[in-house]
């Protein structure tokens, strides 16, 4: 069967993909007991809010950070708290190159509306950041701010499967590093027109090019800033199963109402920070100045 053009994947592969998705079992024990004691003594994150989490399988959406390495954080403390393990929605990128059998391994899932489908019908937890990767390439001036653009997939996706959303808010990882140079500027000025002249320019997906870094003593290495990661109440959404299309202003309305949690709980997440900033020792705020 062969691919249309607006199509990263055609049916046979996605049907691959699904399979491969609904064959994983969960993540390896002892693999997330040591992540969550790295997280926990890099980061010492607070967690709040998880029982505000529905028993039933639900739709997790909050704000994406830097590199996309809010995972770090969201899902080995989930797993830790509540035993809970959403599988994170990636961008087809991750699927198209050699990550493609590492990022299975590890849960993630391609983010497709017929992926979607099978696992909200096989009852999973669903992680989706509705920005995807222009949120996480996003200039150092925007760290912490939604870049949803008109996306409403999750929104309709949950109305045709009953499900509800569960908003959080992530505040640290966009801390972790410092922008030497942002992505977007490598379209533009001498290096623009280099990669204009070799024919690269129109090729190269301007939300996937991410921002040069510089963490702790301008290394690779993340600043341990502590991370503060919020859950709250569940955002109702109209149970539409088993119809074939949701209304424009349901769409709209609910999306509004999830960012405004979304944000709601960032900033909270943000103010939580500021006042136990003394409290740090002095060795994290050196670490993290």
């Amino acid at each position: 069967m062969a691919k249309q053009d607006n199509q990263a994947f055609n049916d046979d592969e996605l049907d691959e993909l699904i399979e491969a998705f609904l064959d994983f079992d969960g993540p390896d024990e002892k693999t997330y007991g040591r992540l969550h004691s790295v997280v926990s003594r890099y980061f010492s994150p607070t967690v709040v809010g998880t029982e505000n989490i529905p028993d039933e399988p639900t739709l997790f959406i909050g704000n994406h950070a830097m590199f996309g390495l809010d995972g770090m954080i969201i899902l080995p403390e989930l797993y830790h708290e509540t035993g809970r393990f959403p599988r994170p929605m990636g961008d087809k990128a991750w699927f198209q190159t050699y990550t493609r059998s590492s990022m299975i391994s590890n849960g993630m899932v391609l983010a497709n509306p017929r992926v979607c489908s099978a696992l909200m019908e096989a009852g999973e937890d669903l992680l989706v950041f509705p920005g995807g990767a222009a949120e996480a390439n996003k200039r150092e001036e925007e760290k912490y701010s939604l870049v949803w653009r008109e996306r409403y997939g999750f929104v309709r996706m949950a109305a045709l499967h009953g499900y509800n959303i569960t908003p959080f808010g992530l505040v640290g990882p966009d801390d972790w590093y410092d922008h030497v140079f942002e992505g977007k500027d490598l379209l533009e000025g001498w290096t623009g027109k280099i990669l204009d002249s070799l024919g690269l320019k129109e090729k190269i997906r301007e939300d996937l090019i991410p921002p040069l870094p510089a963490g702790m003593f301008s290394t690779m290495l993340p600043k341990p800033h502590r991370c503060f990661l919020a859950f709250g109440e569940p955002v109702s959404v109209p149970d539409l199963s088993g119809k074939k299309s949701v209304p424009l202003n349901v769409q709209k309305s609910v999306r509004e109402e999830t960012a405004a949690r979304v944000e709601e709980l960032v900033g909270d997440m943000l103010l939580l920070r500021a006042q136990g900033k003394q409290e740090e020792s002095w060795l994290r705020r050196f670490l993290t100045r």
